[in-house]
This record gives C-alpha cells, structure tokens and sequence, in this order.
C-alpha cells in the first residue's frame, strides 16, 4: 500500500486537519453542519469544506470549468450545503459521505445553468476561504491520463484520506519526541525499502538493521490502522472500512 506523497502534496493534502479537528469524526461534522440548531455548525462547515474541497475542486475543474468558475462553483456548493440545509440529507445509514458529497455535486452543475445570476465570493453567503492559486498549483500536478472527473475525484479522495492519516502518524511520533525517527523512516511507509537500503539507515540512526526493520513494520502497521480510522469516519452503519480501502486502492492504481 503506498502512502508516501510527495512533500508538497503532503503539505497541502494535510493542511488544516491536524489537532483538535481529528477529536470529532467527519460523519458526526456532516450531521452537526445539517442540525440548524447547533451552536457549532458553522464551524463544522468550515472543518469539512477545509477537509474535503480539493476532491470536489478537481471534480469541477475537469468537468471543462476553467479555475476562476471552479473556485466560484466549489465555493458556493458548500455555501449552499448549510444554506439550504442538504446536510439534512447526510444518513450515515445510507452510504459512503465521498458518494454523498459527489452526487450532490453533479446535481448543484446539473442546475447551475438554470441560474441567471452566479454568486460571486463574498456575495451574501457565509464564505469558506478557497485559495484559487494554490489550487490550480496543484491542479497543475494531477496526473495527464484519460480518467474520468468521476475517477478523478475518487483518486484524490484517496490521497486525501491517505495524508491525513500520515499527518496523525507524523504528529503522534513528534509528541512522543520520535520526530527525527519519523522522518528518516517515512520513505519507507509506501511498502518499499528506504533507496539507501536499511543498513545504512541503521547506520545513520545508531541503531542495528534488525531495529530498523522493526521500526518499519511497527509504522506501516500504525499508519494502517490510522487510514482505517479515517475511512471509518466517512462510513455508515454496517459498512466496512477494508471493503472501502480496497475500492479506494484501486481509484490510486487506477
């Protein structure tokens, strides 16, 4: 299972999901966002459109939108999840919350034309801050191949998930003061040995090669479990987590 991203898909994949946010599952998000009564539904919004508005961004932009109209589009998608309160719709008893969020995507373009007015930034609705040059910088890094928008979005889901269950391992290894180990051996979580080979990791780390590959296998199994915790969270009732890395595995092999 390969996790390694690059670093600066890490970076972003990963930005702003650390700390307290992992403290609350994204399902329960979802249906606090859709509860109007809550107190906090703005600010489980805000977590969820942080999490999960580049997939639906790559979605929109290879629909043929160019990068102002996708921001425009994304942007105002999740405007409207809390404004016209789809999230009431969210069943954690009905499917997977990536298919949730996709379906209700291709109904918002498939209405968008009905639309004499396009709502600009800032134009009334509560906004979500989408940064258009960073994502066209990344959009600009997706892979060049005949994939659908569908299987697009399916891939950075993916990767999305995958990044910021690193994001977890990493920050776990820092507070338990294993930071410098973590970054040597991060290389290695993708299944593959380290390209300078584990005898002269051990070698730099003062440790035997034996240690080394213990390490190793310990991380791989951390980082494991912790994807399947992140899946979990974006699954109903009865669903199982393994069932859905496999599908998503195969949108990255895809």
């Amino acid at each position: 299972m390969r996790s390694r991203l690059p670093p600066s898909e890490q970076n972003q994949a990963g930005a702003g999901v650390r700390g307290q946010e992992f403290a609350t599952t994204h399902w329960s998000v979802v249906l606090l966002a859709g509860d109007s009564q809550a107190t906090q539904s703005a600010e489980a919004l805000e977590q969820l459109c942080r999490a999960y508005w580049y997939p639906l961004y790559v979605y929109v932009r290879c629909r043929g939108n160019g990068p102002e109209k996708a921001q425009d589009l994304t942007q105002e998608f999740f405007a409207l999840l809390l404004e016209k309160k789809w999230l009431r719709e969210a069943d954690p008893n009905r499917g997977r919350f990536r298919t949730f969020l996709l379906t209700s995507m291709m109904h918002f373009l498939a209405n968008d034309w009905r639309r004499t007015q396009t709502i600009k930034r800032g134009g009334g609705r509560e906004s979500i801050a989408l940064d258009g040059l960073e994502a066209e910088r990344r959009f600009a890094l997706e892979p060049r191949d005949n994939a659908t928008p569908d299987a697009l979005y399916e891939r950075r889901w993916a990767l999305t998930l995958i990044a910021r269950a690193q994001d977890r391992l990493r920050d776990e290894m820092i507070a338990a003061g294993e930071g410098q180990r973590f970054a040597a051996l991060e290389p290695t979580l993708g299944g593959e040995r380290a390209s300078e080979g584990y005898g002269p990791l051990a070698e730099r780390l003062g440790v035997s090669e034996n240690t080394v590959k213990s390490w190793v296998l310990r991380l791989r199994r951390r980082s494991r479990a912790l994807i399947l915790e992140e899946i979990a969270q974006t699954l109903g009732d009865g669903q199982d987590a393994e069932t859905e890395l496999g599908d998503l595995l195969a949108a990255l092999r895809g």
